[in-house]
């Protein structure tokens, strides 16, 4: 006679499959938010056990990509926390643009593309749109996809400056279109934070309100890759309830609330 397994058992059963099937390694999030979230999801879609949910998105791929939205809170918004997107307007990216007149960009985990648009926004206010080149990747396909749409509510773009809103936005029934002249700027892919290789010579890399779900270990890695990957005198933008503690282990320094500097 089989044993039943504990809770924990189960879970962990889980994530060692769901590693193998999506490269995912939930191991490297923080257990208890990530198994409240996923046990939520679970049983709103009546499976008694992870090992049995596992069985199902095997299977069906639009039961997995709902698993992998619901894993993050994917809420986004123009300009969100509008006061950081200033300092980055009036003393990063003219500090970047010192050095070089074509900047390379990221923004990681980029959720519905709300942030790469805002830096796209600022950035043609030193370049031409065609200039500007921003690599904005996430780990979940259907939020790029709403993303390359570039569609969003009236709540999403509240924030955005009126010369800006004016210009490069058509109103449409009460949502709001981004031009194509800024969806060029935009380069969106795919890409797995903590097991996909990172790009190099980066002037600006933005990453914010999502290291949250990590575990330290986790993070102590992402900030070592993010310096990895940024040019000397480039930045690394973070959330608001993020902080990276000893920056100077990463060669970082920090300049400005939730702004660091490569040194």
């Amino acid at each position: 006679m089989s044993i039943p397994m504990t809770l924990d058992q189960d879970f962990n059963q889980f994530t060692l499959l769901f590693k193998k099937r999506t490269g995912i390694n939930l191991a490297l999030y923080k257990e208890n938010q990530m198994k409240r979230r996923l046990s939520s999801l679970k049983e709103r879609k009546g499976f008694r056990t992870f090992i049995d949910f596992y069985h199902a998105l095997d299977k069906n791929e639009r039961l997995l990509h709902e698993l992998l939205e619901h894993m993050t809170i994917n809420v986004s918004e123009f300009y969100r926390n509008a006061q950081r997107w200033e300092v980055l307007e009036k003393h990063v990216i003219p500090d970047i643009l010192t050095r070089n007149r074509r900047p390379k960009c990221w923004s990681a985990a980029c959720s519905t593309g709300e942030e790469p648009y805002s830096l796209a926004l600022l950035l043609t206010a030193y370049l031409d749109p065609k200039e500007i080149s921003i690599l904005a990747t996430d780990i979940d396909n259907s939020v790029i996809e709403k993303a390359k749409s570039g569609i969003y509510g009236a709540e999403a773009v509240r924030d955005v400056p009126k010369p800006y809103l004016n210009r490069y936005f058509a109103s449409v029934s009460g949502r709001y279109a981004i031009s194509e002249e800024i969806k060029r700027c935009v380069r969106f892919k795919p890409h797995n934070l903590l097991a996909d290789s990172y790009e190099k010579g980066l002037d600006l890399i933005i990453c914010r309100n999502v290291l949250i779900y990590f575990t330290d270990e986790a993070k102590e890695s992402l900030f070592e890759k993010f310096s990895q990957s940024l040019r000397k005198g480039g930045y690394l933008f973070i959330g608001g309830s993020e902080q990276i503690f000893q920056p100077q282990r990463y060669e970082l320094e920090p300049v400005d609330t939730f702004f660091y500097r490569k040194q």
